[in-house]
């Protein structure tokens, strides 16, 4: 008994130095967390509340009578989806524009910040920074309006093509440039905004390896082979478990801006879907329902090729 009494007394002890520290710790760093609370509030009042609303993925719902309210119909909405004969070529066409993204853009920021990074003039490298980061602050609705109007019927780009091939290319009306479109408008307006982590994570490298690797007579290509990519290789790893939760989300307001009668066939994605039955329609429960399935592949895919990149040695996510 005695023993007990003093191991709790020491758990007791234990317990009250860790909240001693923990205090001193907040007073310390008081602005930090200070500034954390808005992200914090942000997250718990839009990603985490909102959370309860999943219900009625399993319910007729109807607004006047409530979530807790409306009729519970199982998973009524799951099966209704996957009977609709046209659902496959939705995810075919989401699963391809992804399969792009990741091709194409994932890495476009990757390539521009080791070509940023290799610049030696530091004026010239924060003015083309500066540049690059612009496009990101652009409304997409700014975006697809410079493209209709340089990719249009009366576009610079679309009669200098007649003239110079002597045939037309439908670059809006046709499914087949539709997806290069929306890829091409992504690179533009994103890819300098990407840059931040990577040219991040490229200051920590040691520039002594660098002036070993010149003095042994390594080259530029050499140098960047064998020392930057190397350095930088668990922020891509973790960069790509984040973009493996995102397959399935190719954003309705890009698509839905650039979509028309000619390339409906292309543009028409889960994203369109889900804000055509939701927000157009009225058919909460079935939009909630093809949302939750996109959710629960998102964390599949995230959970999955975290575990691979730690079979190949990588930190990973967590």
């Amino acid at each position: 008994m005695s023993t007990s009494a003093a191991e709790r007394k020491k758990l007791h002890g234990t317990g009250k130095v860790y909240w001693r520290r923990l205090r001193a710790d907040i007073s310390r760093d008081r602005w930090l967390y200070l500034l954390l609370l808005p992200g914090f509030i942000y997250f718990i009042v839009f990603k985490y509340l909102p959370m309860f609303g999943i219900v009625i993925a399993f319910e007729n719902y109807v607004p006047f009578s409530g979530v807790l309210g409306s009729q519970w119909v199982g998973l009524k909405w799951f099966q209704y989806f996957f009977k609709f004969p046209a659902w496959i070529n939705y995810l075919t066409n989401t699963l391809i524009l992804s399969l792009m993204s990741l091709v194409f853009y994932f890495p476009a920021p990757i390539l521009l910040a080791l070509l940023l990074n290799e610049m030696r003039s530091l004026r010239y490298k924060k003015v083309l920074q500066t540049m690059l980061y612009v496009p990101h602050f652009i409304s997409i609705v700014i975006v697809v309006s410079i493209t209709f109007v340089m990719f249009g019927t009366s576009g610079i780009v679309y009669k200098l093509t007649q003239q110079v091939l002597g045939h037309t290319i439908p670059y809006m009306g046709s499914p087949d440039t539709f997806r290069w479109m929306i890829i091409g408008q992504t690179i533009w307006k994103e890819t300098g905004w990407g840059t931040i982590i990577f040219l991040a994570a490229l200051t920590n490298v040691d520039t002594q390896l660098y002036e070993a690797a010149m003095v042994d007579g390594a080259g530029r290509l050499r140098r960047l082979w064998h020392i930057t990519l190397p350095a930088i290789r668990s922020t891509i790893v973790l960069m790509l478990i984040l973009r493996m939760g995102s397959v399935l989300d190719t954003g309705y307001d890009h698509l839905i801006l650039m979509a028309n009668p000619l390339n409906r066939s292309a543009s028409q994605t889960l994203d369109v879907f889900v804000y055509q039955q939701g927000i157009q329609q009225g058919q909460f429960s079935y939009a909630s329902a093809i949302g939750l399935m996109k959710a629960v592949v998102s964390v599949t895919l995230v959970v999955t090729s975290n575990k691979i990149a730690h079979m190949l040695g990588e930190q990973g996510l967590y």
